[in-house]
């Protein structure tokens, strides 16, 4: 009895190699979705007591919004969304509190959360925001703040630190 037909080497080699690149390849999308998951991930928040983190961002009217170059100043960073149904809840009391403080060293901050900057500058202007804000290009200050979701705030002391974060809308008694 012959041995049954055995296919070339070669010719198995040709028939297994899509297999191979697909195994491959879902391995390379596996590792690629990983990375991109560890390094998206959103920090623990500042504590109170603790040091809040610098930004450098750009405000819907192309100014520099830097929380460093306010040294010296209350600042308040509010996280906010168009889509945010509590965050047109509370805009009018910070727009309110940011108007009667800034001339008292309060500094007030706006930062849009996964918004598009269009949408963000029409909830901007709907409400008549003065205070300076701006889009957060791929979260990163969110990430930085531990911010998971709107609105957010926090209240900064002279000195840089963390004193007070309110999740949820604020009232101006709050502030």
């Amino acid at each position: 009895m012959e041995p049954p037909h055995s296919a070339p080497e070669s010719e198995t080699r040709r028939r297994r190699s899509p297999a191979w690149i697909a195994a491959a390849a879902i391995g390379l999308l596996f590792v690629g979705l990983l990375a991109f998951s560890l390094s998206s991930r959103t920090s623990a928040p500042p504590q109170v007591g603790s040091p809040v983190p610098l930004f450098q961002l750009t405000s819907f009217d192309d100014q520099p919004m830097e929380l460093n170059a306010e040294p010296g100043k209350i600042r308040v960073i509010n996280f906010f969304a168009s889509w945010c149904i509590p965050c047109r809840q509370e805009d009018a009391n910070l727009e309110q509190t940011w108007r009667q403080y800034a001339d008292l060293g309060v500094q007030f901050y706006g930062i849009a959360y996964e918004d598009a900057a269009s949408r963000a500058q029409e909830f901007l202007e709907e409400f008549d925001a003065s205070y300076p804000s701006g889009e957060d290009p791929g979260n990163r200050t969110a990430r930085v703040y531990g911010v998971t979701g709107v609105p957010e705030t926090f209240v900064v002391d002279l000195q840089g630190q963390v004193v007070k974060r309110f999740l949820g809308p604020i009232t101006p008694d709050q502030l």
